[in-house]
């Protein structure tokens, strides 16, 4: 073989090493890119969502239903019902728990559903907490069906 032309195959395979080596050290991610510094500002509290409602009322039980938007897609809802108040003023209290999510799930608003039943006498006010915060409400069509 030629050594010039040698010569010129190593210069070539030099030249295409030294972009390859370039462009990986440029397009791999540094140690230093994954660490936030530390925020100085307290956490921001999360503000109770809008509860949409349904009371259906028949034979004597009101049975409420509805959703609500959670933070992420792997979030779910309970509720329970209880008649509080006096005899003369009763208020149907329905309290939603919504644990956190303790995993790893996608960050996309996702409305979440619930119900609860509970016997109690027609037209009775709805009041609704969200893991102990009283909601803002808001009802869709309500159904009253008596005997």
């Amino acid at each position: 073989m030629n050594p010039t032309r040698t010569m010129r195959l190593w210069t070539a395979a030099a030249i295409i090493i030294f972009f390859l080596v370039i462009g990986f050290i440029l397009s791999a991610p540094s140690a230093r890119d994954g660490v936030l510094p530390p925020s100085s500002s307290p956490p921001v509290a999360t503000s109770t969502p809008v509860v949409t409602l349904r009371d259906s009322f028949k034979k004597g039980t009101h049975t409420i239903s509805g959703s609500l938007e959670a933070p992420d897609a792997c979030m779910s809802a309970t509720a329970e019902a209880s008649l509080t108040g006096a005899s003369s003023s009763p208020v149907i209290a329905v309290a939603i728990d919504m644990p956190p999510d303790s995993g790893i799930c996608l960050q996309e608003p996702t409305p979440v559903t619930f119900s609860a039943a509970l016997a109690a006498p027609a037209d009775v006010p709805i009041e609704v907490t969200v893991n102990g915060v009283a909601a803002t409400t808001s009802t869709s069509s309500a159904q009253t069906i008596t005997p």
